[in-house]
């Protein structure tokens, strides 16, 4: 695939764009598994130290792709996630980095000095070093009829999905951050919004909890969850539970939208790195995993505080320690 069109590029951005196919049959200094703030701002720290560098994603951006507001990203005032990701993207393929997208890396080799990546093409790529910044996906709720109707109304994307729900009744899954703003996108287009929350509160930011209290066509159900999702074709109802009562109602639905949390992209590397109790890599505080060479960044580590720039701040960390242990190698 050509490298422009992998990196969905502007025609002004192909103009300037230096980056480079990644190779498998030559050795870089570091491989970079992950395309999200954290392996995004290690590759701009890495090329800027002339080290020869790759990058292997499944997408540019992560989770950002699916963040609409961004509030809290120092610079801006205000941004969109795809607009914040652009300018990401921007800064990183001025290099001439190796680079690889819509790949997944599935098995680590990490015993020796010249580190392995295993791609599901069957790629192997080598590096001395490796930043693991693989970051997190939907968690899923586990019942019955969920995996079935995934992508015929079960969604993990409001930012995706929403307009596909206009004057239609929807539930959302999950009173945090994600499931607050899920609601108020939804509430904007929707007839009807259920939001099923398991404790007896809300625990998404109060600003985001005002927000949605000025929709009156939102109902929350406390200490409830979903038991069931129906549907022959499409979804057409979700079996609620009230955990206070044991009692189980049906309700006619358009949609679920499912936003109970994220799980770490750690299943590539389980039994070679140390893992804390969220199945997170962990890290000290120079970003070094349990083995030599293998460091890691963002959200898939164990650094409290999932936030776009603390990531991106993890993987500047990440690149400029395993610069020095380049270095050192070099030696």
């Amino acid at each position: 695939m050509d490298i422009n069109s992998s990196l969905n590029l502007s025609e002004d951005d192909k103009a300037n764009n230096k980056a480079v196919p990644l190779k498998s049959d030559k050795i870089y200094d570091i491989l970079i598994v992950g395309g999200g703030p954290a392996g995004l701002a290690a590759a701009v720290y890495c090329m800027r130290k002339g080290i020869d560098t790759g990058l292997i994603t499944e997408d540019i951006g992560g989770q950002l792709l699916y963040t609409v507001d961004i509030e809290n990203y120092i610079g801006y005032r205000y941004i969109e996630g795809v607009q914040l990701v652009d300018k990401f993207k921007a800064q990183v393929k001025q290099f001439e980095i190796g680079f690889k997208e819509r790949s997944k890396v599935t098995a680590i080799n990490v015993n020796d000095k010249i580190k392995k990546l295993t791609t599901t093409e069957g790629q192997t790529y080598k590096a001395r070093a490796l930043i693991i910044a693989t970051g997190k996906v939907s968690r899923t709720l586990g019942v019955k009829g969920e995996e079935r109707l995934t992508g015929r109304g079960v969604s993990y994307c409001a930012t995706c999905d929403a307009p596909l729900y206009k004057n239609r009744r929807v539930v959302v899954v999950g009173g945090g951050n994600s499931g607050i703003e899920a609601s108020i996108d939804l509430a904007k287009v929707a007839e009807h919004v259920t939001l099923v929350q398991d404790l007896d509160k809300l625990t998404a930011d109060q600003v985001l909890i005002d927000k949605l209290k000025q929709f009156d066509n939102v109902e929350i159900l406390f200490e409830h969850e979903v038991l069931e999702i129906k549907g022959e074709q499409m979804v057409e109802t979700v079996i609620l539970r009230d955990n206070k009562s044991s009692e189980e109602k049906e309700v006619n639905i358009n949609g679920v939208f499912v936003e109970v949390g994220l799980v770490p992209n750690t299943d590539f590397v389980a039994d070679k790195l140390s893992l804390n109790k969220y199945g997170e890599i962990e890290i000290d505080c120079g970003s070094k995993t349990s083995v030599e060479g293998v460091f890691a960044a963002g959200d898939v580590t164990s650094v409290p505080f999932k936030q776009i720039i603390i990531a991106a701040g993890e993987g500047a960390k990440a690149a400029l320690v395993a610069y020095d242990y380049i270095l050192k190698l070099k030696d």
